[in-house]
């Protein structure tokens, strides 16, 4: 049973372990990537909902290690959301690289979960209200006391204690295990950097590396009092290069003297845009935080470097005279849109060009290349396999509807409109984007 602070008990079927569990309920917009999205620390205290309908359909992976050390198909050794709730989970599960089934993997680290539950009418109730403090338990057990998990240092938990080298090269990084993911020390090691990977309370200013990376992570960033600590020393005193993502760019935020508040229900998923000040490109972005940089705040040598196209959050600062970045989301993407990939280069090739020339203290970043201005469309046709069955529309509904509007504000007397040839079914099997021009006529 789903259970919130007003009396609202949800029930559904477990497919996961039968036991109780506390936490955060956040919504993650995802179609695919539950297994890296469950071993990322990042959701560490939170019960996670999955707003795409059909969960568990390709199993899960083997616990292989690649040549680093590092599980392949994972983001960390472990589960770390409290729970997990679906629409409907795939009994039956097929892939290639499948082992076992999701509901296996869910008991065998004793993690609970239930389907049979109206996930759409979940995420609106947190889209109504916010993120909310929940509760699942087996029906007869006594009520759980509802836990707000940001009230705890969540990356004291999910941080490694020892520090750990991963690959070889010309260039030593220093990254702060805040909750790191996988795929970012991979990403960085696959560059020619040799990795050493520290705790989140680890003093890096008393020892030698070329660049400063600060990782993602769960919770309320004010709780990471010894990593701001550090991290405001290093800026003060220190010109090497240094690049944070997620909470790394909420961390630095406070470290440069800016303040953090809590977004309404947060951003998850894989389809976040972000727009970059510096070049006006836009990137689609995987992204998984509760909490955003208030830049009001922030000392004027600090500017916005991207900011969210939906609702207007901070997705990144950059320091004016010093070669230090941050972005809000995952550029790694894993699981998402690698558009982002680029600014593991960046931040690298800086790193060898500071190295090489370290009195050189000028920063710039060279803009990424904008696509011409395509040509004026006078005619859309937007086609798509729709929802799974009646009553659920996929994706598609949402990208198709985008694509209509987005040509109605280039062309605010064309485009005002659109319908399907089902009737007008958002949920219908298959649909058709009709465009509209000014003079009403169908094109």
């Amino acid at each position: 049973m789903l259970s919130f602070q007003d009396g609202t008990t949800i029930r559904g079927e477990s497919f996961g372990t039968p036991c109780s569990k506390a936490g955060e309920l956040v919504f993650n917009t995802g179609m695919t990537g539950y297994t890296e999205s469950l071993t990322d620390p990042s959701y560490s205290g939170q019960i996670l909902t999955c707003t795409y309908p059909l969960i568990g359909n390709y199993g899960v992976p083997p616990r292989e290690r690649d040549e680093l050390g590092l599980l392949k198909y994972y983001e960390s050794d472990k589960i770390h959301v409290a729970g997990l709730v679906v629409s409907e989970y795939s009994k039956q599960w097929s892939h290639c690289e499948g082992e076992r089934s999701l509901g296996d993997w869910l008991k065998g680290e004793r993690i609970p979960a239930i389907e049979g539950v109206d996930t759409r009418a979940l995420t609106k109730r947190v889209r109504e209200q916010g993120a909310l403090l929940a509760t699942l338990r087996e029906p007869g057990v006594a009520p759980l006391d509802f836990v707000d998990p940001n009230k705890r240092n969540l990356v004291a938990e999910v941080s490694r204690t020892e520090p750990q080298t991963y690959g070889s090269g010309d260039v030593k990084i220093i990254a702060v295990d805040c909750g790191i993911k996988n795929s970012i020390i991979r990403d960085l090691a696959s560059r020619g950097a040799s990795v050493k990977v520290v705790p989140w309370d680890y003093d890096f200013n008393k020892e030698h590396y070329d660049g400063l990376f600060i990782s993602n992570g769960p919770g309320d960033p004010s709780m990471v009092t010894r990593t701001i600590e550090n991290l405001a020393t290093a800026m003060q005193h220190s010109q090497k290069p240094l690049f944070g993502i997620c909470l790394g760019n909420l961390l630095m935020g406070i470290a440069a003297g800016g303040k953090t508040y809590k977004l309404p229900y947060g951003n998850r998923g894989q389809n976040q845009p972000a727009m970059d000040r510096l070049t006006g490109r836009c990137i689609i972005t995987p992204q998984n935080h509760g909490y955003a940089v208030d830049m009001k705040t922030l000392p004027p040598e600090w500017r916005e470097y991207f900011v969210n196209a939906n609702d207007g959050s901070n997705e990144g600062i950059i320091h004016t005279n010093k070669p230090f970045f941050t972005v809000q989301f995952h550029p790694e993407a894993k699981c998402g849109p690698v558009d982002g990939a680029y600014l593991f280069d960046q931040f690298i090739n800086k790193v060898r060009e500071y190295k090489a020339n370290p009195k050189d203290t000028t920063f710039y970043l060279p803009p990424i290349p904008v696509p011409e201005k395509p040509p004026r469309l006078r005619k859309v046709l937007v086609l798509g396999s729709g929802g799974l069955q009646i009553g659920q529309a996929g994706e598609f509904d949402y990208s198709g509807s985008q694509a209509l509007k987005s040509q109605g504000e280039r062309h605010p007397h064309g485009a005002h409109q659109s319908q399907h040839r089902d009737g007008g079914d958002r949920a219908g099997a298959g649909r058709l984007g009709v465009f509209h021009s000014s003079d009403g006529r169908v094109r």
